[in-house]
């Protein structure tokens, strides 16, 4: 009875801890952008260009989401900068793609006050650089976002494009809101394509 008690009482403060860093997460910054089309889980939106910090790292998608994320975090957290100085606040979505067959990018947008130049300097095997202004097709789901949810929703989006007339201009992006004690149900997952220009 007592262990019972005690495993109630466990899930209770994990269901609390993770309440909590659902809510942080929810007030988080997230970059602008401007709807141009909504259509039930399927959108098409304008981005602004953004200020991101990125790295890559070979591997399955999996091993190389802890080592990028772990590399990043240290730099915006100034763990590993020699001069210390201001932390930069997180930001969401975090997102990864695959430019070449093994080799994944992740990157983090930073905060709309920063510009390249007002950055704090990066290590050598930290890029900070500034995406174009782009039009994406977004489509949004829950869960643990699995390669085969990855793949599956990927496969939705570009049946959706084809039958709005939208010409891909890109490979698909991934983007994660959420921390990963967030229960599934309650994580924000997206895939991203870039569309050509009309």
């Amino acid at each position: 009875m007592k262990t019972a008690r005690w495993i109630a009482a466990g899930a209770g403060l994990a269901a609390v801890g993770a309440a909590a860093a659902y809510a942080q997460y929810r007030q988080t910054e997230q970059p602008d952008y401007t709807l141009v089309r909504a259509d039930e889980d399927f959108e098409l939106r304008d981005y602004p260009a953004l200020v991101v910090a990125e790295v890559s790292n070979a591997g399955t998608r999996e091993s190389a989401s802890g080592a990028s994320f772990r590399r990043l975090a240290a730099y915006i957290f100034a763990n590993d900068r020699p001069e210390g100085g201001e932390k930069i606040a997180m930001t969401a979505p975090v997102l990864q793609d695959e430019p070449r067959p093994g080799q994944w990018r992740m990157r983090f947008v930073m905060p709309s006050k920063y510009t390249l130049d007002t950055l704090p300097p990066a290590p050598d095997d930290i890029t900070l650089k500034q995406t174009p202004a782009r039009r994406m097709a977004a489509v949004r789901f829950s869960g643990n976002a699995s390669g085969r949810d990855l793949a599956l929703m990927e496969a939705r989006l570009r049946e959706w494009m084809r039958e709005a007339r939208l010409m891909p201009a890109g490979e698909a992006e991934f983007a994660f809101y959420d921390a990963p004690m967030i229960p599934g149900p309650l994580r924000r997952n997206e895939v991203l394509i870039p569309v050509a220009a009309n």
